[in-house]
């Protein structure tokens, strides 16, 4: 199965909110939203799961209007919405009801994925009387009950111990190796990182970066080097005063010194420098994380 937005647009009065994204992502791989508050992923995951149109643009199925496809979607928003005062077991049967299910099967998934999440004692329990993240995994449950084939989930990990982080882990890769669409939206990107092919970087409702994870990391510009030294005070001293033309040295948070080379072909030559002069640990190319990456491409307001 494949899901493709092509050429969404949407505002609300005068703010466009929207400029005409486009992206896809296909079964059996989770695909990562990014971007800054306000960038438009709340209003594309809204239009996805059709709580209102786009003004121009298509949502499509295999390359079919999604509102003719026969396709069940399941979303955990990043607002939880469920009644404090209810019954759990109520609530999750009505709502897995509202998406087509009988009352019978509804009952039976939802006590399969309280036991798979091991929730099957709150079951009668109301949901205020639950700590946070046991709260978000019964959210959960309803996102996933009636097996639906795209899962959108909207900083999932948010508020959950490691424990549970590591159970939800294991829940979105049966749900990608059941062939299931998975759409990330996280500002958490070690989770972004351990689980998205793809991924898109929004900013002013607009994909400025998308495309597979790996490519973009790939392409990357070689132009920094990591160097870990018993002398890096002496080198950060030495080379601020009297670096090469065109290299800049930094102190990362790591304590890594952090040479941006304004010319990247001469790598070898600054790298010979530096172990003709200093004991050295490590000296390699940097390699960009996915937060480097999306504070780049979106960290500018």
């Amino acid at each position: 199965m494949q899901l493709t937005l092509r050429d969404i647009h949407k505002s609300f009065g005068e703010k466009q909110v929207l400029k005409g994204l486009s992206f896809t992502a296909e079964g059996g791989k989770a695909f990562g939203l990014l971007g800054r508050n306000g960038a438009g992923k709340t209003t594309t995951i809204r239009i996805l799961m059709q709580v209102f149109p786009a003004d121009k643009g298509e949502v499509l199925i295999d390359g079919k209007p999604m509102a003719s496809c026969k396709v069940g979607t399941g979303y955990l928003p990043e607002e939880r919405g469920l009644y404090p005062k209810k019954k759990i077991i109520d609530q999750l049967v009505y709502l897995a009801a509202l998406k087509g299910m009988s009352y019978r099967a509804a009952t039976k998934a939802v006590d399969w994925w309280l036991e798979r999440l091991g929730m099957s004692e709150t079951r009668n329990k109301r949901l205020d009387t639950l700590s946070k993240g046991n709260q978000q995994k019964i959210q959960l449950i309803t996102a996933l009950a009636h097996d639906p084939d795209i899962v959108v989930l909207d900083e999932p990990f948010s508020g959950l111990d490691p424990v549970n982080a590591m159970l939800l882990k294991d829940v979105v890769k049966e749900q990608i190796e059941k062939g299931k669409i998975v759409l990330f939206s996280s500002h958490q990107m070690n989770y972004i990182e351990e689980f998205c092919d793809h991924i898109a970087i929004l900013h002013r409702g607009e994909a400025v970066l998308q495309g597979d994870l790996r490519e973009i990391k790939r392409k990357y510009p070689r132009d920094r080097l990591v160097v870990r030294s018993p002398q890096q005070e002496q080198i950060l001293r030495d080379w601020r005063e009297k670096a090469p033309l065109g290299v800049t040295v930094t102190q990362g948070e790591d304590g890594a010194l952090l040479l941006k080379l304004a010319h990247p072909e001469e790598k070898q030559a600054v790298m010979q420098q530096l172990s003709a002069r200093y004991e050295l640990d490590e000296v390699k190319v940097f390699e960009p994380s996915l937060n480097d990456i999306f504070v780049e491409y979106a960290g500018q307001e």
